[in-house]
């Protein structure tokens, strides 16, 4: 029987950990997978993993185009699949219908719910809820009890890039403030988008008690931490299915889940409180996390590959064809510079 080919596409250097997943996947099933890149992640490809150019994927066949994007291209062969690049945060938009895909598959009953109403109006796309892959690696290795409070606690600082919804810059005196007496550390990470200028004022902070990690895949620190802190970050809701507590400041979608803040002289307090673990906070945590990504087997990459043969097997067509999208083609056909067939 032939191999089946894979092709995962990225725009930005996320998409490696959060398609990596998907690709152990089709190689445990002995299929193939292949890249293209039209941003940066390109060079950051290990060896053994194959990158191809427009023309070696449109020769190469692959029959899917598994992509974290909200866009892809058409010219490509192949299912166009959207695994997402995290969840929805509470920002204005989440549900970007752009017209490229065929199917979405959703992390959770939530994103179901909401893609699954917009799919029965427009009929040009199908969902599937499986999971996030990013998330495979993540489950098995924190699969177990909430480990205690460390002494001294470990908190992770995270925020978004953008001016309207970051508190990196609101809430640096304090971190400041509370990184200089040891009570508790402090790893500061943010978004690779994140104004140059603060990212340099936080790494100027750096001490013994905080220090500032540039990994690529934020899920690597989770594990060394107790809490999290954060403002409107998709990063947090990923934060969450630990059963850890998140403080946020000025989140723009707070519930019990979230310990949120709107001043910086919260801060403090809000720390302590999330470090003090309360019942009732946790089990609204626990709550959230059913909600948004129910999945504990760490075998979400495996549901995508079910859905996409699945799709296929029906046919591998949704009920009204997709809107001509013209505009948004061509701005994607300059990006990668392809004006060849589609």
């Amino acid at each position: 029987m032939p191999k089946k080919h894979y092709l995962l596409y990225g725009s930005e250097r996320y998409a490696l950990a959060i398609l990596r997943p998907i690709q152990e996947a089709i190689r445990a099933r002995g299929d193939e997978a292949a890249w293209f890149f039209d941003g940066p992640g390109a060079e950051d490809l290990l060896a053994g993993e194959r990158l191809l150019s427009v023309r070696e994927v449109r020769a190469w066949k692959p029959i899917a185009v598994i992509t974290s994007s909200n866009a892809v291209p058409h010219f490509f062969p192949g299912v166009k699949v959207e695994t997402f690049h995290g969840f929805d945060a509470g920002k204005p938009r989440h549900i970007y219908i752009r017209g490229f895909f065929d199917l979405y598959c959703t992390t959770g009953p939530r994103d179901t719910k909401a893609f699954g109403e917009v799919a029965a109006k427009l009929g040009h796309f199908a969902v599937m809820e499986t999971g996030w892959p990013k998330l495979d690696p993540f489950m098995k290795e924190i699969a177990g009890p909430l480990p205690p409070v460390r002494q001294p606690p470990v908190i992770l600082y995270h925020s978004t890039f953008s001016p309207s919804w970051s508190a990196a810059e609101t809430l640096y005196d304090e971190v400041k403030r509370l990184s200089r007496d040891g009570r508790w550390r402090w790893i500061i990470t943010f978004h690779p988008k994140m104004n140059p200028e603060t990212i340099a004022r936080y790494k100027a902070l750096q001490n013994e008690y905080l220090s500032f990690a540039e990994n690529d895949n934020i899920l690597e620190l989770f594990p060394q931490v107790d809490l999290m802190c954060s403002d409107t970050s998709s990063a947090l809701n990923e934060f969450l299915l630990t059963g850890k507590p998140v403080v946020t400041f000025k989140n723009r979608r707070p519930g019990p889940q979230l310990i949120d803040i709107d001043e910086p002289a919260q801060f403090e307090p809000a720390i302590e409180q999330a470090l003090a673990r309360r019942p009732e906070r946790m089990q609204a945590i626990r709550d959230y996390a059913d909600a948004i990504h129910p999945y504990r087997d760490g075998r979400s990459s495996e549901r995508v590959l079910d859905a996409v043969d699945a799709f296929i097997a029906a046919g591998a067509r949704n009920p009204r064809r997709k809107p001509l999208n013209l505009w948004r083609k061509l701005k994607l056909r300059r990006r990668i510079g392809y004006w060849g067939p589609a």
